[in-house]
């Protein structure tokens, strides 16, 4: 369905007053406010994480499932309310730590709070509340429509994999273009996987540098050096997904436009 089908014919598309449109950055504003007036972010400095690390891996042990829970919860309400969701994945990769080499309890809390978060905000989309939803995604519709026409399921996954536009565009847009549900979010679960995976790992190397010992958290030089071999498989993989756009564009788009 294109956007148009979603107007009245010959009724111009009214749009809300800015002040109105800037509510995400309201609930920004009103979030850093609440944490720096209570003094909260100094909990994230080197030293107090180090100092509390071992109680908070004790409680992740005795009350994972609680944890886990907590935390796929409070992405989800990140991912509605369009919060930029890096450094959380980062905390989600520190928080439950690596299993096997690998950040897969942290990765899959991303992914599912991430999932949930993104069906609320497609389902708003589909309602009531799309007019304002189509301000935010608004400069980037027109320029979606037509490929998403084409192949709705290849683009969204595209979408997803290969960040073209900001993650809360990409879980508007396709409620707006008229995506199936089932579509939306096998491309949304799968899609954010590389993404998710590259930044929970770089969250679980950082925390098992602070759990080291070892380092002294005041020798600048041997912290550095420390974090590079503690998060150089995640870096590897940053990096390889940092290379996905590129890889598109320069084989697929030319492939894509050949035909």
């Amino acid at each position: 369905m294109a956007v148009s089908e979603n107007m009245d014919a010959g009724q111009p598309e009214k749009k809300s007053p800015i002040l109105v449109r800037l509510w995400p950055l309201y609930l920004i504003a009103g979030g850093l406010a609440l944490v720096f007036s209570q003094g909260w972010h100094n909990y994230l400095s080197l030293e107090a994480l180090r100092a509390n690390i071992d109680t908070l891996d004790g409680l992740v042990r005795d009350q994972f499932l609680l944890i886990w829970g907590a935390y796929i919860a409070i992405y989800a309400f990140a991912t509605m309310f369009m919060v930029p969701g890096g450094i959380l994945t980062i905390a989600g990769g520190a928080l439950f730590g690596l299993v096997f080499g690998l950040p897969l309890y942290g990765t899959a809390a991303t992914v599912i709070g991430a999932s949930i978060g993104a069906s609320v905000l497609f389902i708003a989309a589909r309602s009531s509340l799309g007019g304002v939803l189509r301000d935010i995604a608004g400069p980037f519709l027109s320029k979606m429509e037509a490929e998403f026409n084409d192949s709705p399921f290849s683009y969204m996954f595209v979408l997803r994999l290969v960040p073209a536009v900001p993650f809360a565009v990409a879980n508007i847009a396709p409620g707006l273009l008229g995506a199936k549900y089932r579509d939306y979010i096998i491309t949304t679960f799968f899609g954010i996987i590389p993404g998710t995976l590259a930044y929970s790992w770089v969250g679980a190397g950082a925390a098992e540098l602070i759990r080291d010992k070892s380092v002294s958290l005041d020798d600048t030089q041997a912290l550095i050096g420390a974090l590079v071999s503690k998060v150089s498989p995640a870096l590897i993989a940053l990096f390889v997904v940092a290379l996905i756009p590129l890889v598109y564009k320069k084989f697929f788009k030319k492939s894509g436009s050949a035909q």
